[in-house]
């Protein structure tokens, strides 16, 4: 989810920040199986020196003759796309991962930002041999993370789904915007440290006092395997370092507008926009961000010849959530537009 969607108080932005993954019960949504319990294929890509490797975590189901990669959001890991990906895999090959310091996937070298997991990404699909060129389906933060994987390696991708972008350059917007969210981020990044402190010291999992906050227990619907390793892996001191970069970085890139390259590509990209991402706003804020997500979306359009925006009703932000089917469908016309060039 994007921090930037606000609206909330600080209690309610850390909650949906730690317990995210709760979203598929809200949503009526059935619950993963037993196999996110564990990891799927380790990876190993090159780390900071040639001679060192680090492991990322990739699931990969289905056969096809293209394969789908799923980029997850900010802060979240492959087990989000738990109900796109048994959809897809019916028809293509699909894959998902944990970014570095996610899930079971070790941690990366530091800044997590959008530059560092398009490496990443990179590293993974050649060291997977993940059949190229691939269709890339970013959410939230990683609609910028496959866009720019795709200025980088236009070759490698045969089309993007982006699943409902992050509003850019808010402060254009609403002109209280900077101060409001400085006077967050503090308090956020306060929150932080006091989580990475725990985990670094070993007392994290006893959630005593602000650490209640820290680690939220996923769906109790869901497989008791699968809730122990999430509660696991947030035990972990990588994973707040890996949050803490992440989310330092996204106060930056979020308040930039998208550039508009003067040569448009000819990518297929597919634009889902959900139409309940800001219904909890207050009414100045919700035209605020309204504006903002317009001119993204229409920035990102302008760079190619071949957009296609859809509107999707009923969904929130976490539209592989509440409308899966929405996606695998967008995933499908894409794939339709390559088959055809």
């Amino acid at each position: 989810m994007n921090l930037s969607v606000v609206g909330k108080s600080l209690l309610a932005l850390t909650l949906l920040v730690f317990s995210s993954l709760n979203l598929a019960q809200e949503a009526g949504a059935s619950v993963p199986d037993s196999s996110y319990a564990k990891p799927g294929q380790l990876v190993a890509i090159p780390s900071t020196r040639a001679s060192d490797t680090r492991l990322l975590n990739l699931r990969c189901t289905g056969d096809g003759p293209v394969s789908v990669l799923l980029e997850a959001c900010s802060r979240a890991d492959s087990i989000t796309w738990y109900r796109v990906q048994p959809l897809l895999a019916k028809q293509t090959r699909v894959c998902s991962y944990d970014r570095a310091g996610y899930g079971f996937s070790e941690e990366g070298p530091l800044p997590r930002d959008v530059d560092a997991d398009v490496r990443d990404l990179d590293a993974l699909i050649t060291a997977a041999g993940i059949q190229t060129p691939t269709v890339l389906v970013g959410h939230s933060l990683g609609t910028d993370i496959v866009r720019r994987y795709a200025e980088r390696h236009r070759n490698r991708v045969a089309g993007l789904v982006l699943v409902d972008p992050p509003e850019h350059y808010i402060s254009k917007y609403a002109l209280d915007w900077d101060s409001s969210e400085r006077a967050s981020n503090k308090q956020r990044f306060e929150l932080l440290q006091t989580c990475l402190d725990a985990a670094i010291a070993g007392t994290l999992a006893k959630g005593d006092g602000d650490l209640s906050r820290c680690v939220a227990d996923p769906d109790t619907k869901w497989p008791e395997a699968v809730r122990a390793s999430i509660r696991a892996y947030k035990l972990n001191p990588a994973f707040w370092r890996t949050i803490k970069s992440e989310l330092s970085y996204n106060e930056t890139v979020f308040n930039a507008p998208i550039v508009v390259h003067k040569n448009r590509s000819d990518l297929p990209v597919v634009i889902l926009v959900a139409g309940d991402t800001y219904a909890e706003a207050p009414s100045p804020l919700r035209e605020a961000l309204e504006k903002s997500r317009e001119k993204t979306i229409a920035n990102i359009a302008a760079n190619t010849t071949r957009s296609t925006r859809i509107d999707v009703a009923n969904s929130g932000h976490d539209m592989q959530m509440d409308q899966p089917q929405a996606v695998v469908d967008a995933v499908t016309a894409v794939m339709k537009q390559f088959a055809k060039k």
